[in-house]
């Protein structure tokens, strides 16, 4: 029988609990600025298994590990001179690079799934960082909800999806982002945007100065997490760029951008951004779709969202969630 989970709001003897669970091999959620991670020893194969065991994930689908900075990261992968600009703009934030994974490296193969390469993260969250350094080892931490559903960016969010099959959360508050992180591969010569986020490809395009690869889907064999075509779903099937209600389906609620989306008909509105906000938008993202799979309703229909800035990332997500379900 697993264990009664423990949450507890952030305090200093929290911290210490949550970093002291981690050593032990237990798993602990905890928030970043983008959303809460379930985390674990990275070097600690059966920490790591019981990850994929709480999430219910693909054994093939690596993990992001998380540090407190760029010197801690680069004792695991390898870092050339783009790792290093992208890192020095971007860094602490909500930018993933995979690199090269150094050959003296501790961090398990199953955190890798076996590949040569390693995805790391150092998150701008004051807690977070705090828990990295705390708990004195690399933290894989992908997002603390059951795979492929929507994304935790509040406590309640992950004590929902994933309960007792976990040790602790420590409780932070919302995220502030509220998108994952943008995930950049500079494996090769080419700079491959693997999964886009909070950190656009025009704003990679600025540092390094050439321009940004855009990924295909990939269910076999992800170099990162987030590239399976389906995830992020909810309970009630979603439908994209909708400007009507689809009367076939019966009612719906339409999760609204803009100040010209057209919102008649639908059975409830839930407001991403009213001003037509990107930013705002992205932070509200799976909040709202937590809201909307809540609701008594037949589906879940989006209004169109312009594919710029953070509008990549935010399509990215919502046309996987409304990707046919294996």
């Amino acid at each position: 029988m697993s264990p009664a989970l423990t949450i507890r709001v952030y305090s200093e003897g929290a911290l210490a609990q949550a970093a002291g669970k981690l050593r032990a091999g237990e798993l602990v959620a905890f928030p970043t600025e983008t959303v809460y991670g379930l985390g674990a020893d990275a070097t600690n194969k059966d920490a790591v298994a019981g990850i994929f065991a709480a999430k219910q994930r693909p054994s093939f689908n690596p993990l992001i590990s998380h540090f407190p900075d760029r010197d801690a990261a680069a004792r695991h992968a390898v870092f050339d001179d783009r790792a290093n600009k992208l890192a020095a703009a971007f860094w602490p934030g909500a930018l993933s690079l995979v690199l090269p994974k150094r050959e003296d490296s501790t961090i398990c193969e199953l955190t890798t799934a076996g590949l040569p390469s390693i995805a790391v993260r150092v998150p701008a969250h004051d807690m977070a960082r705090a828990l990295l350094r705390a708990a004195d080892r690399p933290i894989a931490a992908p997002s603390a909800n059951r795979s492929g559903r929507i994304s935790p960016t509040t406590a309640g969010h992950v004590a929902a999806s994933l309960g007792n099959a976990i040790s602790m959360i420590l409780d932070g508050g919302p995220c502030g982002v509220g998108l994952e992180s943008t995930v950049v591969d500079l494996t090769t010569d080419r700079v491959v945007m693997l999964r886009p986020g909070g950190v656009t490809p025009e704003q990679i395009r600025d540092v390094l100065g050439v321009d940004v690869v855009m990924a295909e889907t990939d269910d076999n064999a992800p170099k990162s997490p987030g590239m399976m075509s389906s995830h992020y779903a909810p309970g009630l099937p979603v439908r994209l760029n909708a400007t009507t209600p689809d009367n076939t389906i019966g009612d719906e609620v339409l999760l609204a951008f803009g100040p010209d989306c057209a919102t008649r008909g639908f059975a409830q509105v839930l407001w991403l951004s009213k001003s037509g906000d990107d930013r705002e938008a992205a932070a509200n993202l799976f909040a709202v779709l937590h809201q909307a799979d809540q609701c008594r309703v037949k589906g879940i229909a989006i209004c169109p969202i312009p594919d710029t800035g953070l509008g990549i990332a935010i399509n990215d997500r919502m046309k996987r969630a409304a990707a046919p379900r294996g």
